[in-house]
């Protein structure tokens, strides 16, 4: 069975940092598709950022501010948040799939649909 365990969300102020881990079992992230998706309140869930053997894909919002990342021997991924801003509030969700190995060469994606395995997610508040 397959479990994605989040820590590391909690509240911060603006321009502050966070790190938050996701940690897997059943399941072997080496040669996975692995992101970070989000979900504020009253809006729709959205991918953040993905990273696979190819390399990684940022949303807009983030790019040069959040940085995904995993260990291998810890079966663990991570996501350092930089520079945080009050609309970084949100529940984070990590998520993980193996892809089609028709697909192997591609970057990985930032939709839904593409990531089998999901946390329970963990909450990040930032104030101004």
């Amino acid at each position: 069975q397959v479990h994605l365990v989040e820590s590391g969300g909690g509240s911060v102020q603006a321009g502050g940092s966070l790190r938050l881990s996701c940690a897997a079992s059943g399941f072997t992230l080496y040669n996975a598709w692995i992101s970070w998706f989000r979900q504020a309140p009253g809006k729709q869930r959205e991918g953040v950022a993905a990273r696979n053997n190819v390399g990684t894909k940022y949303a807009d919002a983030v790019k040069g501010r959040f940085t995904i990342s995993k260990d291998n021997a810890e079966n663990t991924l991570y996501l350092e948040m930089n520079s945080l801003k009050p609309e970084d509030t949100a529940m984070y969700f990590c998520a993980a799939g193996a892809v089609a190995w028709t697909r192997r060469y591609e970057l990985p994606s930032l939709a839904e649909n593409d990531y089998e395995y999901w946390g329970q997610g963990t909450q990040v508040t930032v104030s101004s």
